[in-house]
């Protein structure tokens, strides 16, 4: 139960990424201006901005590390 709330909140917030890609923050660990983030609940909602499009390169756990480069 819990785990289909949570995939359900996720999708809601990558759908309003759609609308308002800027929303999210810079990640911190990359600082790239391209690189951003959304925190929903305890998962951070990791997402490249392309021209055209977003694509979304991860969804982690805020206590996981990210990988060195996405």
């Amino acid at each position: 139960m819990y785990a289909k709330q949570m995939v359900d909140r996720l999708t809601r917030r990558s759908e309003q990424l759609g609308q308002f890609p800027q929303s999210g923050r810079m990640v911190p660990e990359y600082a790239s201006e391209d690189i951003r983030e959304v925190i929903e609940g305890s998962y951070r909602l990791i997402y490249r901005l392309r021209s055209d499009r977003i694509d979304i390169v991860a969804v982690i756990h805020s206590a996981q590390q990210l990988p060195p480069s996405v």
